[in-house]
């Protein structure tokens, strides 16, 4: 900091220097003195803290330097992790619909099923009498009062935290009851207390020894965000219950799928779907693990199981098969995940492998074989006749150096081969640095870390070999202190590592984000990028983010160089992009600094001149690094778009601090852009 000292001397000069000032006068001038330093002071460093930087970004746009980046490059990781499908994009509203989530020994916890009335009136207890051989578990109510109180006695399921059921809309209930006598049940739905009705039927059972299918439409007659389903009855007897469930009607394309998540997924434009894990496919132990088997055929039929690394009960409504569906609903290309007989804490010894390599053989018959084979007819029996193409798998996930994986993932990987010659595999293994021992088409990369270390590896594939499998960076995160529940800091920092991705696209061939969601009820794990409840959802600002990658795959990526002794503090990009009319020249900037930055940024080798009007400058910032988004303001850091009226082949913009950038620079048309 440098102060006006001449000034200052001066000053202080006069003070003590004249005899005819008296001591009032002079300390009134040394007063004035004192704030006229504590001015000049706060100048200084108001300067210093908001100085402005210069930075110029120059961008070599010649066809023969550019190089098309692969269409797959930005996709996204789907995890069973915070409840993200069942109670999340899996739209279906009773939790524990069969029963199951208590375990296979009876009696078991219904949980979080309850009954409405007490002991002395209605009793409940699981058995084992159910008509399904792959679920056994059912609910056995019995109703104890002769006079029941008017509302009668039953049972009733909140749901995952709530149902939201909202006004006009049609809800789907299907449920399987037995009864030995005649018997009327009223099925509503209701406030969480029961004292608001929003939609009531009175289905007829007919007393007989076997499980009757029930179903009924249900209108909501009001809105209510944590609604339940109850089931009573004023009638004196048994009656049993299993797969009871409730579904709203206006499910993405019909599939089952909650309308407004999918949207916010199809807003990133993801190129393919990796699925279902993550260490959800490995289990604490392999009891636990995702069984693609157990997940398909119809859903009453299927057993669910337990989740011991996330700690909840999927009933696999959302399985393998609604998987593939969601990846064609998406257009992104399926990436499955399969457990190669390793968990968190347990193995299958190679020898012994066998049996788990025709495991998956048979999930890819599944997927792609015709409708007259083994297992391609079951998938057209659920509806889905036309092969799903599955071209990646990932043999493990997070596996690498356990003690059996590489011979396990030889035995899947040379039996996939021969089977599927066209199938992409990828290994645990990390090549980025260090040649991996086996083969592979592709290796995972994963990196969950603080802001300033995942902003210097940008880098990171700088060096990497081009020779080999290519890299797959299918999970990455800005993690723990810095990240909060999904800050601005760490969008900054993750911007400038998929910055460095693009621009090592010829070895990075795919990356994803994770994890993608979270129920707001179960924050097992943060920052996320896409945060919902029963009725609402947000994106944090690693997810508009990533909004601003979406047309990057398959772009045109063109070599910068950046020149400002503030470069450290930058990160950038320069692709070349069209939509359905247009063509364009992206340059994405990250500001990490605390300055503002005046940036020139310079094109050259332009096969086409910029055009001033449809050019845009998009900006991602807020007042605070840490500031997030939150239900109650769910737009506090999102981009803003704006004209870039000045853009031309030499543009001055200003960075703000702490943001990131992205200018769209419009391309006038002509027949070389048009041919692109």
């Amino acid at each position: 900091m440098t102060v006006r000292r001449d000034l200052i001397d001066t000053r202080t000069a006069l003070v003590f220097t004249n005899p005819s000032m008296d001591s009032r006068e002079a300390s009134l001038s040394t007063i004035l003195c004192s704030l006229l330093l504590f001015c000049l002071g706060c100048k200084c460093i108001a300067s210093e803290l908001h100085a402005t930087q210069t930075a110029v970004l120059k961008v070599d746009a010649s066809p023969q330097l550019a190089r098309q980046i692969p269409d797959t490059l930005f996709g996204i990781f789907f995890e069973e992790i915070n409840h993200a499908g069942a109670g999340g994009i899996w739209a279906e509203l009773v939790s524990n619909r069969g029963f199951e989530a208590g375990g296979p020994h009876t009696p078991s916890n219904i949980d979080p099923w309850s009954i409405i009335g007490d002991d002395s009136s209605v009793f409940v207890a699981t058995d084992r009498t159910s008509c399904f051989s792959r679920n056994t578990v059912a609910l056995r109510m019995e109703v104890l009062c002769d006079n029941c109180p008017a509302g009668g006695v039953g049972i009733y399921n909140p749901g995952f935290w709530g149902m939201n059921i909202e006004d006009g809309k049609t809800y789907n209930l299907v449920m399987y009851v037995k009864s030995p006598e005649y018997v009327e049940l009223a099925v509503s739905l209701t406030s969480s207390d029961g004292s608001q009705n929003l939609a009531s039927v009175t289905i007829p059972v007919s007393g007989a020894s076997n499980w009757t299918k029930l179903e009924q439409k249900l209108v909501a007659q009001g809105t209510n965000r944590t609604s339940r389903l109850q089931i009573t009855t004023n009638k004196k007897g048994v009656v049993w219950f299993d797969q009871v469930s409730l579904m709203p009607t206006d499910t993405y394309k019909g599939h089952g799928f909650r309308t407004e998540l999918i949207s916010m997924m199809l807003d990133l434009k993801p190129r393919f779907l990796r699925f279902p894990g993550g260490c959800f496919v490995e289990g604490e132990w392999l009891r636990n693990a995702f069984r693609w088997r157990e997940s398909i055929g119809p859903w009453e039929e299927r057993p669910g199981h337990f989740g011991d690394v996330w700690h909840y009960w999927t009933d696999d409504g959302l399985g393998y098969y609604e998987f593939l569906q969601l990846s064609e609903d998406l257009g992104a290309a399926p990436i499955w995940v399969f457990n190669n007989g390793i968990s968190h804490n347990d193995e299958v010894d190679t020898a012994a492998i066998a049996p788990f390599v025709k495991d998956v053989l048979d999930s890819l018959e599944f997927a792609r074989g015709s409708a007259e084979s083994t297992w391609g007819s079951v998938r057209a029996a659920m509806g889905h006749p036309e092969p799903f193409p599955v071209k990646y798998v990932a043999i493990g996930n997070e596996d690498c150096g356990k003690k059996f994986y590489r011979g396990n993932y030889l035995k899947f990987y040379n039996a996939i081969r021969e089977a599927y010659p066209d199938i992409q595999m990828i290994s645990n293994c990390d090549a980025s640095s260090t040649p991996l021992d086996h083969p592979a088409d592709l290796y995972d990369f994963h990196v969950y870390t603080d802001s300033k270390t995942l902003f210097s590896m940008k880098n990171t594939f700088d060096k990497s070999s081009r020779n080999g499998p290519k890299a797959f960076v299918s999970e990455y995160a800005v993690w723990r202190s810095d990240a909060g529940r999904g800050s601005l800091l760490a969008s900054l920092a993750e911007a400038a590592f998929l910055t460095g991705l693009e621009k090592n696209s010829d070895i990075v061939q795919m990356a994803s984000y994770a994890p993608l969601f979270v129920n707001n009820n179960d924050q097992t794990w943060n920052p996320d990028a896409i945060v919902f409840n029963s009725w609402q959802q947000y994106g944090t600002p690693s997810y508009w983010m990533q909004t601003l990658f979406g047309d990057s795959s398959g772009a045109m990526i063109h070599p910068i160089t950046i020149t400002s002794s503030y470069s450290s503090s930058l990160a950038a990009s320069a692709i070349t992009w069209q939509d359905s009319e247009n063509s364009f020249l992206r340059v994405k900037i990250v500001n990490f600094g605390s300055d503002p930055v005046s940036l020139t940024i310079s094109l050259t080798g332009l096969q086409a001149p910029v055009n001033a009007v449809g050019s845009t400058a998009t900006v991602l910032t807020s007042s605070n690094v840490m500031d997030e988004n939150s239900f109650s303001n769910p737009n506090k850091v999102v981009p803003v778009k704006s004209q870039l009226p000045n853009a031309a082949e030499q543009t001055q913009v200003t960075l703000a601090p702490h943001s990131f950038s992205s200018f769209d620079l419009a391309l006038a048309q002509s027949k070389l852009v048009a041919e692109m």
